[in-house]
């Protein structure tokens, strides 16, 4: 029976676990936590746990999710739990519990394990894992590794002249746990993705003042509170001012990083192939399998994407090729695809740390996918709902999470409110 390394027991890794299963191998999940879930487990810890690993969720009190639940679910399990759209983290979490236990994916997980080092040994791969309860190091042999560590984990910040002289606060959304911290302050908000719009929101209730500095063509649709106003890019800082590019300035206590997340794989080794330049991940053949060494894949890579839907679609890709159902193209057909694709992209306008983004254009990566590897696709409905609520989101966040959906068939849904 040929072995999968999953890495991490969440939303990506637990699909890819099922669908191994499936597929008559053997699934080993490595957790570094004690719970099941990735991004979706809330803790009040910040920096490092009890053993001095980096805190992995990026999760915060209160989270409603930014994209109706309808859309959240995997194509063949849905989140049922509420009758509104926008639900709680907490249904998100207990959802993936649910999904565990119905396809008994519990015995295939290792909690508080952490992978050290991955590194291809001939036709396999040697996984280093570090045992965190007994601290031990075990050395393991896999015939497949499943990279599953999400890509909300690692703070990315902006190069910015003067940042570190600036006397008062910094912090990144990835540490955000509640808003007390900013009660009375002046805060610059930088950074109008998800979290910068919806923290802006939220940190203005209790802020004697915010800022959202963004890069945006046009200023946001969204009416925020009469406390927040919004700046184009920050050119500088000193000790005390932040310059900003239309040569305006202010002062503010705190300076708060809404500015994404890095692609991080500290556990593979250089050997493994794999590089990221300004956060493209190379060289993967569909945003997916690593072409230096396909029996690598990365679920979960691309990001503005129905994320259960796209992870069980990129497991049941891999699975495609990895049973032999299907044969996988040479490295140069391979490499030639993904040049000739990512080509398109930049020539459409796309910056190389826009890479894997694909919003409005999901629903052709998930077609290609589906074709390449005879596999069902995921239904027009999630690609054209999901594209419907960031729309929303960035026309009215303060009353978008009002709306209720529900899916009318293959194609179509409605608005019910």
């Amino acid at each position: 029976m040929k072995q999968v390394c999953i890495v991490g027991a969440g939303t990506a890794g637990l699909c890819s676990a099922r669908r191994v299963l499936e597929n008559k191998m053997s699934a080993t999940i490595y957790e570094q936590t004690d719970e099941i879930g990735g991004t979706w487990v809330y803790t009040d810890r910040v920096g490092t746990d009890d053993y001095g690993l980096d805190i992995h969720s990026s999760m915060y009190q209160g989270l409603r999710t930014n994209l109706p639940k309808e859309v959240m679910g995997y194509p063949d399990y849905q989140i049922q739990a509420s009758d509104i759209s926008y639900v709680p983290s907490e249904i998100v979490r207990n959802f993936l519990e649910q999904f565990t236990h119905k396809y008994q994916l519990k015995d295939c997980i290792k909690f508080l394990h952490y992978v050290v080092n991955i590194i291809p040994k001939r036709d396999k791969w040697q996984v280093i894992v570090n045992d965190l309860k007994k601290q031990r190091i075990k050395f393991e042999l896999y015939d497949y590794v499943m990279v599953c560590n999400g890509h909300y984990h690692t703070p990315l910040y902006p190069t910015i002249r003067g940042a570190n002289t600036y006397k008062g606060y910094q912090m990144h959304s990835h540490d955000y746990k509640h808003s007390y911290r900013f009660k009375d302050e002046t805060v610059l908000i930088i950074g109008a993705g998800p979290s910068g719009m919806d923290l802006c929101h939220e940190i203005s209730k209790v802020a004697k003042k915010a800022t959202l500095s963004h890069h945006l063509p046009e200023s946001l649709k969204t009416l925020f509170r009469s406390n927040v106003d919004q700046k184009p890019d920050v050119k500088y800082m000193d000790e005390r001012r932040v310059y900003f590019m239309d040569g305006s300035k202010d002062e503010y206590s705190i300076i708060f990083y809404c500015t994404g997340y890095k692609y991080a794989f500290p556990f593979l080794s250089t050997d493994c192939g794999i590089h990221v330049d300004d956060n493209y991940v190379q060289p993967l053949y569909k945003h997916c399998i690593n072409i230096n060494y396909p029996s690598m894949a990365f679920i979960g890579i691309p990001y503005y994407v129905c994320a259960a839907q796209m992870c069980d679609l990129q497991a049941r890709f891999c699975m495609k090729f990895w049973t032999k159902q299907k044969t996988l193209p040479s490295k140069h057909e391979m490499l030639t695809d993904t040049n000739q694709q990512m080509n398109e992209r930049f020539a459409r306008g796309y910056k190389k740390r826009q890479a894997h983004m694909m919003g409005e254009e999901q629903g052709f990566y998930y077609t290609d996918l589906a074709e390449t590897a005879d596999v069902e696709d995921i239904k027009p409905v999630m690609t054209s709902l999901h594209n419907e609520s960031s729309r929303r989101f960035m026309d009215d966040l303060l009353h978008f999470r009002d709306d209720i959906f529900r899916i009318v068939d293959d194609k179509h849904f409605i608005k019910i409110n």
